[in-house]
């Protein structure tokens, strides 16, 4: 059966499988779930397909009740990530679909900026957003724009590993957690003597790893990463939040120094139901934004993303009436993914 669950996804454009024990298997698409008609899958199917998806080392993890993240490609080249994990003691698996090809910044369609923030020679570039908005995507279009172009050592922590890079101007090294190295704190101590020009860092998770980014973009490098935050001032405060009350103010000037940009992304479902489409909020650090940070008037960032258009800043309402006007979303959809509703509103005159 999960042959036929697999080439399901695949045929239909689903991004998210979900196989839980006494359920029919459940797919993800254009945002919404969709039961397969198959039948009910029993405990030792599920089983029997985690023989499959995982190694002996993280079967035996799994046994001892904890849960699993790991990669798997299927018979035909199709590649997916997973989460192994119980319910009510029963096992169940979440399985992500991925690319094969890595998709290009225009070929999706993302702001152009992203091509110059790819460009940076150092700094730190987030993106952000909730679980399943392609944050992974994004910052894969982006490492292979570097790729394609600059002779770079590039070095990846993932976990697990989802886009596999073929090297062709850059030296591409991914490393995943748990299986080659413990953790993303240490996978960066190391990353620091590894002499890399560009890192990316699959999720920033903890105090650790988030000081860790931080100091590898003062030292010189170019480091990209993702938090589940919406917002530009959600993930300022994020960050800062996660640092002792004495050491937020040494973070904040840290910050402005090297943070270079937060694109905030959000996936929402097409106005023909065709798919789904990558709307973007779009802060960039210049000195307006870098006193506001130090300052620690965050809350006061909103309103000057909405003043540096020219820079190539951009509000998520903004690029919701974009596309409202395009005809590719519609209006009630955006106003249920809208920060600021009243703002969009507003812009669209009504």
């Amino acid at each position: 059966m999960i042959t036929e669950i697999l080439q399901f996804a695949s045929a239909n454009d689903c991004s998210d499988i979900h196989l839980v024990a006494g359920s029919q298997p459940i797919v993800r698409r254009i945002g919404n779930l969709e039961k397969i008609q198959l039948p009910i899958i029993e405990d030792k199917e599920i089983l029997s397909w985690l023989m499959e998806f995982l190694s002996e080392d993280q079967l035996t993890i799994y046994y001892t009740g904890k849960d699993i993240d790991s990669a798997y490609t299927d018979w035909v080249g199709n590649r997916y990530r997973l989460n192994a994990y119980r319910s009510q003691g029963r096992p169940c698996i979440a399985m992500r679909l991925l690319k094969n090809d890595i998709p290009t910044i225009d070929q999706l369609a993302l702001p152009a900026i992203l091509k110059d923030l790819a460009d940076l020679p150092r700094g730190l570039v987030l993106v952000t957003g909730p679980t399943g908005s392609g944050k992974s995507t994004t910052l894969a279009a982006m490492i292979e724009h570097i790729n394609r172009r600059k002779q770079r050592h590039i070095l990846t922590l993932e976990d697990p590993i989802e886009y596999i890079y073929t090297p062709k101007m850059a030296l591409i090294n991914q490393r995943e957690i748990h299986k080659d190295v413990t953790d993303f704190a240490a996978g960066l101590r190391s990353a620091l003597r590894e002499d890399p020009d560009v890192i990316l860092v699959g999720e920033m998770r903890d105090f650790e790893t988030i000081s860790l980014a931080i100091t590898a973009a003062e030292t010189g490098h170019l480091v990209f990463s993702t938090l589940h935050t919406i917002g530009a001032p959600n993930t300022i405060d994020r960050i800062i939040d996660t640092f002792p009350t004495n050491q937020q103010s040494q973070i904040r000037t840290q910050l402005a120094t090297v943070l270079k940009a937060v694109i905030s992304q959000v996936l929402i479902p097409k106005s023909d139901l065709s798919g789904r489409v990558a709307v973007h909020e779009i802060m960039l650090m210049n000195d307006a934004v870098a006193n506001l940070v130090r300052e620690n008037k965050i809350f006061q960032i909103g309103t000057t993303i909405q003043t540096g258009q020219r820079l190539g800043m951009q509000t998520l309402e903004g690029d919701l009436v974009r596309r409202i006007n395009a005809r590719q979303i519609t209006y009630e959809t955006a106003l249920e993914v809208a920060s600021n509703p009243e703002l969009l509103k507003r812009l669209l005159g009504r």
